[in-house]
């Protein structure tokens, strides 16, 4: 009897609605997000070949035919370092990458998932020719180390977020705080120059940054949920870009912050 109502069952037989709709959203969000992982690392990438191939361009020998201008330690700037590094155009390479942020918050809905790709990883290059001077300041090895600690932090902090059942959403608004203090107080150092104020940043920092991940990564998971799932493949392309691109941030000040405070300069 039992196996005959079981046969007469739809549901019972290949489950019931809600158990496939479960199903969906989880082969849907994995997707979602290993698309958005997928941008972000890709992104990461292009920022660090920008800044290598920046560096290897910008910098020579002290006394080197191309050599226009001496830095210390060994060092001297060529003519696309002193462009990039000491002329006006330096601000333009602060800049740039603001505009494209901008750009892409207020303009993503209208381009195409491609184009946001595109201007996503164009950001990555700027960023990445910005992040060239971190060379000419720490040295190379402690630039590594620091960048596979911060990599592994991201990763258990991302993967807390994503499978943690308390929810983090309290977290914003205090992270937000947070992040507006740094901002404040970075431009305020500008003009005190203060070692003890830019260690209390970056610590404070690191702390903003880490929190950020796990609770961008729980917002992402929630959004494809409650709001992204079941759209158009471009709705959910161009979420995904603008998933990588607050991943990618906290990846890159994550790290920033870390290298002030375990990076070792050169001598």
């Amino acid at each position: 009897m039992s196996t005959m109502s079981n046969y007469t069952n739809p549901q019972a037989r290949f489950g019931s609605t809600a158990t496939r709709s479960d199903l969906g959203i989880d082969q849907g969000l994995r997707a979602y997000m290993i698309s958005i992982y997928n941008y972000m690392a890709i992104g990461v990438a292009i920022t660090g070949l920008a800044a290598m191939i920046v560096y290897s361009l910008s910098v020579t020998t002290p006394g080197a035919a191309d050599a226009v201008a001496n830095v210390g330690r060994g060092m001297a700037l060529t003519q696309v370092g002193y462009a990039l590094f000491v002329s006006p155009l330096k601000y333009v390479i602060m800049l740039a990458p603001i505009g494209l942020v901008f750009l892409l918050g207020f303009r993503v809905d209208r381009m195409q998932p491609t184009t946001a790709q595109g201007v996503f990883w164009l950001y990555a290059a700027l960023v990445g020719v910005s992040l060239a001077t971190i060379f000419l300041v720490y040295t190379h090895a402690s630039i590594a180390r620091v960048f596979f600690i911060s990599a592994a932090s991201f990763a258990g902090l991302s993967l807390y977020g994503y499978t943690t059942q308390r929810s983090l959403s309290g977290m914003g608004s205090f992270l937000m705080m947070g992040l507006i203090g740094i901002i404040i107080a970075g431009l305020v150092n500008i003009f005190l120059a203060s070692s003890a104020l830019q260690f209390a940043i970056s610590v404070i920092g690191v702390l903003v940054f880490a929190g950020l991940t796990a609770y961008d990564t729980q917002r992402l998971k929630e959004e494809y949920i409650y709001a992204i799932q079941g759209a158009d493949e471009a709705t959910i392309g161009r979420s995904a870009v603008m998933g990588a691109l607050s991943l990618y941030l906290n990846f890159i000040n994550l790290f920033m912050m870390l290298l002030q405070l375990f990076g070792q300069k050169q001598e």
